[in-house]
């Protein structure tokens, strides 16, 4: 998509959509929000709605790196003590590892 074409009030609007998605378990879409809208908000010259994204902008970027924090964690938690956790690790699992390394 070229936002170039795209008037500032759709791409305010566009940006919102993208911020409230990823509370849906979809922290994905904050990323591309800040990917996609970064230019918008801090580099092009000001405009009307520039404040208003700039806003979801930033709340976007700390909303990703607090839930890639926390799956980096989960993930490493799993990781270490799986073998400890027994039945209820092999309950969470989609592939059981067979022994332990």
């Amino acid at each position: 998509m070229n936002l170039n074409r795209v008037k500032d009030e759709d791409k305010l609007e566009l940006c919102r959509k993208y911020y409230y998605g990823g509370f849906f378990a979809l922290p994905f879409l904050w990323f591309v929000n800040v990917f996609w809208f970064f230019k918008q908000a801090f580099i092009r010259p000001a405009f009307e709605q520039q404040q208003q994204i700039k806003s979801y902008i930033i709340k976007s970027l700390v909303g990703c790196i607090l839930w890639t924090a926390v799956l980096v964690t989960w993930m490493t938690i799993f990781q270490l003590y799986r073998a400890e956790w027994g039945e209820v690790a092999d309950n969470m699992s989609f592939i059981i590892p067979k022994g332990i390394a």
